[in-house]
């Protein structure tokens, strides 16, 4: 997640070089051509009020409403100067980019009534610009280059803010469908707790009649399994509350990657797995399954797969690499909806899970790691 979230920051402030180098030009561009046709001293207050737009639509994501109100205030004071005072056509290019850049940015992300209150109030901003317009054309430039800023700004909004929309959708269903397959599991788990206790008490009715000394034994292990019945309960209730991911089939790793279409596996697992909680088992099936169906899709020419699942005192780590040649991207890579539902599981039962590319010798890597319930380290042989 750390890994992701510096990839993400990266390239956030990657574009905000690019967008403040782009503002920078247009700036100097414009006060180029204002002082050859108008001369010397017209760019300044065109290029202070665009640097000052600029400057608000770089720091935007501190608050992005307030942002465009003080955009929309400083594009307004320079078209009433411009009108005015006989200056230049405001909003010139570098404000009218910084203006669409508020615009875009308020619509992706604002609620529904604040990103039409922003867009209306940049409509009217742009709309203004023909107060300044030197040209008796009936369509002046001016015109034309702030609605044409504006509705790329919208444009540009509404496409993100729908495509977001669409992923939130999707992440709710596959969430939803997930939940009603976990209860499932919580009936199996339940069942397993629950006939070893009776397996116990039917041990401890013996007992009782020919071995009463040895009674209390047999009580502390009923007790134990209660314990450990409730507990398993009170994780997987807690997956499914935030939508934990479906049930496995009934197979063993073996069986998994025996079955697997695709790239040779090498498969190492640790002797104890039989001893593994149910909630464990499942979630360790889950991450292969999904990590083997990420290599079929994304990495279809690895040469071969490495399954590691390794015990090492309270902590289970599971690892899914491949040779996989990176392949270039023409966006970031980001977590499928399988990942996204492993990272929660692994998240609520105390658990890590990293995915992305290895540094050497190359491929990518899948790691999870997972705590081992008290009852389960106390079974290891």
């Amino acid at each position: 997640m750390n890994g992701r979230n510096r990839r993400d920051e990266h390239a956030r402030t990657a574009a905000g070089a690019g967008l403040g180098a782009g503002f920078a030009g247009l700036l100097a561009f414009w006060a180029h051509q204002v002082a050859g046709s108008w001369g010397d001293g017209y760019w300044v207050f065109g290029c202070v009020a665009g640097a000052i737009v600029c400057g608000l639509a770089l720091a935007r994501r501190r608050d992005r409403k307030w942002a465009a109100v003080s955009g929309f205030a400083v594009a307004v004071t320079a078209v009433l100067a411009s009108r005015f005072a006989g200056l230049p056509a405001e909003p010139g290019p570098a404000m009218a980019l910084a203006l669409s850049v508020l615009v875009g940015s308020a619509v992706r992300t604002l609620p529904v009534r604040q990103a039409a209150a922003v867009a209306a109030g940049g409509l009217a901003v742009a709309s203004c610009s023909l107060l300044t317009a030197h040209q008796p054309a009936s369509l002046p430039p001016v015109l034309v280059l702030n609605l044409g800023a504006w509705l790329a700004g919208v444009a540009y909004g509404l496409g993100c803010r729908r495509l977001a929309a669409r992923r939130h959708a999707l992440a709710e269903d596959v969430r939803r469908h997930e939940r009603l397959q976990l209860a499932r599991e919580l009936h199996d788990v339940v069942a397993h707790h629950v006939t070893g206790i009776v397996l116990q008490a039917q041990a401890a009715q013996v007992l009782a009649r020919k071995r009463p000394d040895r009674l209390g034994g047999s009580l502390s292990g009923i007790e134990t399994a209660g314990s450990d019945a409730l507990a398993a309960t009170r994780r997987l209730v807690g997956l499914l509350r935030e939508a934990a991911p479906p049930t496995p089939p009934r197979e063993s790793l073996a069986a998994l990657v025996g079955r697997f279409d695709g790239p040779a596996v090498r498969l190492r697992l640790p002797d104890d797995e039989p001893s593994w909680p149910p909630e464990v088992s499942s979630t360790v099936y889950r991450v292969v399954q999904e990590s083997l169906t990420n290599v079929s899709r994304h990495a279809p020419h690895a040469r071969h797969v490495d399954v590691t699942v390794a015990r090492e005192g309270d902590t289970l780590t599971v690892e899914i690499s491949n040779d996989a040649a990176p392949v270039p991207a023409r966006r970031p890579r980001r977590g499928g909806y399988g990942l996204l539902g492993m990272r929660e599981r692994l998240d609520a039962l105390g658990g890590t899970l990293h995915a992305g590319p290895r540094p050497e010798p190359g491929g990518w890597s899948v790691r999870a790691t997972l705590p081992l319930p008290l009852h389960a380290l106390a079974e290891r042989p």
